[in-house]
């Protein structure tokens, strides 16, 4: 990638700062197999002390069984003001998974996430690091309504969706996973990283039932705290050397 393309992305400065990423890493991702009737039933990552509604025969849903139910889900009180349900977008076979923490109302009106100015930063830095959304990425995000006021989500309003996330993260089988702010993190890793730091939180490797996990800021955190941007920007470089080394 050339000095005006990264001048276009806006990420020029962090670069010169942090360098280039490597040579794009090539991961050899098995298709997905059907679940056996007798396979256990999808549970929340460990230590999550939330109460996570059941969804009946959750590990026998497809794609595209998944995703009407989503787009149905009256399972919280989100549903009476979205426009429409965000299900994620992306690789369903792809090494990375991006979660973030819900739907803003650019994203409710056009049914994709990270769609807005944040996705825009998002998008830009996948870019520079040789990533793509569709290729190579998924993106969900941990509740698939908008909370009203793009709120941070409650939550009961998480454990609702809790299933959804855990069966998207067993269908897709990332190499590697990279959680945006902190409402992600303490989603996938429990309420234990609650009262910890972001500092404290990035620039190390977590792990999600035995997948690597990187946490890192969330894009529209990042609008408002721009020099952040270069964390990012490293942690984003840390998680391709995770994802090399697994």
């Amino acid at each position: 990638m050339n000095e005006r393309m990264l001048k276009e992305l806006e990420l020029l400065p962090v670069v010169k700062l942090y360098g280039m990423p490597p040579p794009a890493v090539s991961v050899q991702v098995e298709q997905p197999v059907s679940a056996p009737q007798s396979a256990p039933a999808a549970q929340p990552a460990p230590r999550v002390e939330l109460p996570v509604q059941r969804i009946e025969k959750m590990e026998s849903l497809d794609w595209k069984s998944l995703r009407e139910s989503v787009l149905t889900c009256t399972k919280c009180e989100l549903c009476k003001g979205r426009t429409q349900a965000v299900f994620g977008v992306g690789s369903e076979t792809g090494p990375w998974l991006f979660v973030g923490e819900g739907p803003g109302a650019d994203e409710d009106q056009q049914g994709e996430p990270f769609v807005g100015q944040a996705g825009k930063l998002l998008d830009n830095m996948l870019t520079a690091a040789g990533l793509k959304r569709g290729r190579d990425v998924y993106i969900a995000n941990v509740v698939k309504c908008r909370p009203p006021g793009n709120r941070t989500p409650k939550p009961e309003e998480a454990a609702a969706c809790a299933p959804y996330l855990d069966r998207q993260i067993e269908l897709i089988a990332p190499k590697v996973i990279v959680a945006l702010g902190k409402t992600a993190a303490i989603r996938l890793l429990g309420e234990d990283v609650a009262e910890k730091s972001m500092g404290s939180l990035r620039g190390r490797k977590h792990d999600y039932k035995g997948t690597p996990l990187v946490i890192t800021y969330h894009p529209a955190y990042l609008l408002r705290t721009l020099p952040d941007k270069a964390k990012a920007w490293e942690d984003l470089l840390f998680a391709r050397r995770t994802l090399a080394a697994s």
